[in-house]
């Protein structure tokens, strides 16, 4: 079949069939198609240029994972872990300062909440961490350090041992959702004052008065072993105890976030009964091995 048409002034006329040119035209759109669709797979398999800021977010995504996954955040290596090591990356714990006015407007200088009202609680509102590391009472009373509480987590799951792999270990280090025991850290300073142990008629504050407010007016010779651990002063603590009954109290009740007391170890003193008293049969006689005074790296 010989295909038929006539020049004009703006080009070539088609006088074949219709179906031919719809055919042709067809064909021409494949062709087109294809060669798009050839050009675009080979535009994907090629190297891809980057912008400088998704390079950025990708090395930081890769650093975030390292950090999270460094050898520091588990045991062994937590345990002998420095502060200096832990604020290279968590320096904002010490950096961030409380706001000056809450979101209604109240300014915080105006502002103690039921705990604050000891007198040993002094100077400016202050964060969680500063509170216990760098403020004068922290400085002066305790010997605090970042993993004194924070014993390592594994950061792939938010509960202790639900994975099959997770280590089997009598103290995961942290609880549900915490990164930090309680039990084992927070309710040492934080528990209820167990006034009916001491054989006290009601809380200290109570009847506090009628010993004069003075704590060591009976423990100077009752458990005279205390305090001996890696992460107070002693010294410091005895003191500063002598002077104001408020930093005694301070630890041992007067900033009780639970209901319960800490089961403090009763470690054997210069004239201690021999008969031991029913609510403390259970009680070690010294402190947990790592918190032993001069064991600490």
């Amino acid at each position: 079949m010989r295909l038929s048409g006539h020049a004009t002034e703006c080009g070539w006329t088609w006088n074949g069939p219709d179906w031919m040119r719809q055919a042709l035209a067809a064909a021409a759109l494949t062709l087109a198609v294809s060669a798009g669709l050839l050009l675009w797979i080979a535009a994907g398999l090629a190297p891809r240029q980057t912008s400088p800021p998704e390079e950025a977010s990708r090395a930081a995504e890769a650093d975030y994972l390292r950090a999270a996954h460094d050898p520091l955040h588990f045991r062994p290596a937590i345990e002998t872990a420095r502060d200096a090591q832990c604020l290279a990356c968590h320096r904002e714990v010490l950096e961030d300062r409380v706001r000056a006015a809450t979101p209604s407007g109240l300014k915080t200088e105006t502002l103690r909440a039921w705990y604050q009202q000891a007198s040993t609680y002094e100077g400016d509102q202050e964060t969680f961490h500063r509170r216990h590391l760098v403020t004068p009472l922290a400085k002066r009373l305790m010997r605090l350090r970042c993993n004194t509480c924070h014993q390592g987590h594994d950061p792939r799951e938010e509960a202790p041992g639900s994975s099959a792999d997770s280590p089997s270990l009598p103290d995961n280090g942290f609880v549900l959702r915490k990164q930090v025991d309680p039990e084992a850290s927070c309710l040492k300073c934080h528990g209820r004052f167990s006034w009916q142990l001491m054989g006290l008629p009601g809380p200290w504050p109570q009847h506090g008065p009628a010993l004069g407010n003075d704590c060591l007016s009976c423990h100077v010779s009752i458990r005279t072993r205390r305090h001996e651990v890696n992460y107070l002063d002693a010294a410091a603590i005895e003191s500063a105890g002598r002077q104001d009954a408020e930093v005694c109290y301070g630890c041992h009740g007067g900033r009780a976030w639970y209901r319960i007391s800490y089961p403090y170890a009763r470690t054997p003193w210069p004239g201690m009964p021999e008969e031991t008293p029913e609510w403390a049969r259970l009680r070690p006689t010294r402190s947990e091995a790592r918190f032993l005074a001069g064991d600490r790296p």
